[in-house]
């Protein structure tokens, strides 16, 4: 991938080799210590297009990001409400934006797809300047965890489709769907640039099963479909302990586990700055697939244990200068998870994982409670220098 020299570079967070710096803080390189946010209670859910309340919740909330040395929010819901961004102005912490694009797309380059998809695009930008904190906003990220039969599917439909030149970003020898995720992200550039005159870090955000890494025999991708997420500023992947490509990786350097090991190989085979964008444990009651080993099922009290061990991966990994950042997954449970309507969201179930990242659970009143010591544990890692 190559970001064309002519383009204009952010105004606060830029790249600078395979670091991110702060230019408000120029002297030192950016660490974000990260928690992933996506604020909706139970009987609130996304899948209807709505946001979450607009309320006093995120006072709450950010508080206790605060009090957990967290200095950067990852956000998911597409159109956050302004009493979030009124409390945001309370605090010093920053935030990215994810934007999410329907990954179950046979065809992620077919026109009505794009379209429809950049127009979602643009309707989260205009939110940014519009209700948005555009000084407190580190990047954009443009897709999250395609799923593998989609992102074969793509390339079986244009074998040809192997190049890309946009305004802003160029890709050669790649397969249709990073040329789909450049072409997104270059338009999503270009809208900021000419709409407000300047722009954001750019990413796509990508999952261990599908690539970048290639040479692990348990990838949901062939060789030839695997996606390298590097189509922007910095590359942005979810990397989970458990997760496939993960755990078959030899042993790091230091710690000896696979995870630093997928880390350290990440490094050397990456030319940007790395931005690990979620990291957890589902403390769901059991693990409902066992063929998915560490998919749920996980014990409060063993939580700590894995984050520490994550947090130590990280920071002592060869190559450890080109990762900017960690971002736990998640503040709290997310009850709607798995596409369930308003109704269906009044309860959690007990066999979906995918409800039970929080490292707080949600309590009655909705407030939030501590799963045992997740939250200190949080605090104490992300309080290190």
């Amino acid at each position: 991938m190559k970001l064309h020299p002519a383009t204009p570079q952010p105004s606060r967070f830029v790249v600078r080799g395979t670091s991110l710096f702060d230019l408000h803080h120029p002297d030192r390189p950016v660490f974000f210590k990260g928690m992933g946010y996506s604020p909706f209670l139970p009987g609130e859910t996304p899948v209807l297009g709505d946001p979450p309340g607009n309320d006093d919740r995120y006072v709450q909330h950010l508080a206790l990001m605060t009090d957990m040395n967290v200095n950067y929010i990852h956000i998911f819901p597409r159109l956050m409400p302004t009493k979030f961004f009124e409390a945001l102005d309370k605090t010093d912490l920053v935030y990215g934006q994810d934007i999410w694009i329907w990954a179950y797309e046979e065809d992620f380059l077919a026109p009505a797809f794009q379209e429809k998809t950049f127009n979602d695009i643009k309707e989260v930008i205009d939110h940014t300047y519009r209700a948005g904190r555009p000084d407190r906003l580190v990047l954009f990220s443009i897709g999250d965890e395609l799923q593998a039969k989609c992102v074969e599917s793509t390339n079986a439909r244009h074998p040809k489709v192997r190049d890309y030149r946009g305004k802003h970003l160029t890709v050669t020898n790649r397969t249709a769907t990073e040329v789909a995720m450049a072409q997104l992200v270059d338009r999503a550039m270009d809208y900021e640039l000419s709409r407000y005159g300047r722009r954001h870090l750019y990413c796509h955000t990508s999952w261990t099963h599908i690539g970048p890494i290639a040479d692990r025999s348990d990838l949901e991708v062939s060789t030839a479909d695997i996606l390298v997420p590097d189509m922007g500023d910095l590359m942005c992947l979810n990397v989970y302990t458990y997760a496939n490509g993960v755990r078959t990786s030899p042993p790091g350097s230091v710690t000896g586990s696979t995870y630093q090991g997928y880390l350290e190989q990440l490094a050397r085979e990456s030319q940007q700055p790395i931005l690990i964008t979620q990291a957890g444990l589902s403390t769901s009651p059991f693990e409902p697939k066992p063929w998915v080993p560490g998919f749920g099922g996980h014990a409060i009290k063993d939580v700590p244990k894995t984050f520490r061990s994550i947090w130590q991966d990280i920071r002592t990994a060869k190559g450890s200068e080109q990762y900017s950042g960690l971002v736990f997954f998640e503040l709290h449970d997310e009850w709607w998870k798995s596409a369930k309507g308003p109704e269906q969201a009044m309860h959690q179930d007990v066999d979906d994982p995918e409800q039970w990242f929080g490292v707080y659970s949600v309590g009655k009143g909705n407030t939030l409670k501590a799963k045992g010591s997740i939250p200190a544990t949080v605090a104490e890692l992300f309080g290190e220098d």
